[in-house]
């Protein structure tokens, strides 16, 4: 049974828990975390004025690393329950990179409103998946993102 109020991020080894994005333990990072949602996967995040492009609008450089984390954070999703797993078991969650990842900015994205980014995923692999998310703000769709996620290399997973 799924438990869709976990997020992906509380349960990264503390050596994958520094990304300025969603590491947890990034004391000046932005937290993001990413959760199950039904059959699509779900970042929430409420902008500061200090991530700002132009008054009233966030600074895209946020958004694509709001994309990029949701991404790598719904790929370990992916994986986990392709192998038959849910958060909240005693198996490690698998730990992403990202290879590609495309940006469509469609319109400004409103300061001040809770974003919400809903993934999908396309096409799962052995080692990669393909993520299309979705950015929304106020009930409109402000930015698309297409990932393509890896397994992280051995190279960059301490104790392997």
């Amino acid at each position: 049974m799924s438990n869709n109020l976990l997020a992906v991020q509380d349960f990264y080894p503390e050596d994958f828990s520094w990304c300025f994005g969603c590491g947890r333990l990034n004391p000046s990072g932005h937290h993001f975390q990413t959760r199950w949602n039904g059959d699509t996967t779900l970042t929430e995040y409420r902008p500061q004025p200090e991530q700002m492009a132009i008054p009233g609008f966030v600074y895209g450089g946020l958004l694509a690393s709001l994309i990029d984390c949701h991404s790598t954070g719904s790929a370990s999703l992916a994986f986990y329950r392709r192998d038959g797993h849910e958060l909240g078991e005693s198996a490690p969650v698998p730990r992403c990179v990202t290879a590609s990842l495309k940006v469509d900015y469609l319109k400004p994205t409103p300061l001040g409103p809770l974003l919400s980014v809903v993934g999908r995923v396309s096409e799962i692999g052995r080692k990669k998946v393909i993520l299309n998310s979705e950015l929304w703000a106020d009930g409109q769709l402000c930015v698309k993102g297409e990932a393509i996620l890896v397994l992280a290399p051995d190279s960059m997973i301490k104790g392997i």
